[in-house]
């Protein structure tokens, strides 16, 4: 195999590679991702996964997720 060949072979290796990869995503958008995800889905106290900041861009909602219970 000559150095022309490896040059040109190493590229598409990775592209194949690449394109092959992760073809569904690993958590879908309707599961629960944590025990603590469905325990709140059971309670129907479902915290929002983003929030806008104040331009408008979604951004995680940690305050929402992440802040104490209000029961």
């Amino acid at each position: 195999m000559t150095r022309r060949d490896r040059l040109t072979l190493v590229p598409m290796a990775f592209g194949v590679l690449a394109l092959g990869g992760c073809y569904k995503p690993v958590f879908p958008p309707n599961q629960p991702r944590t025990q603590f995800e469905t325990y709140d889905r059971q309670r129907a106290r479902i915290a929002p996964l983003e929030e806008p900041d104040v331009f408008g861009t979604p951004q995680p909602a940690l305050r929402a997720r992440l802040g104490r219970d209000q029961d």
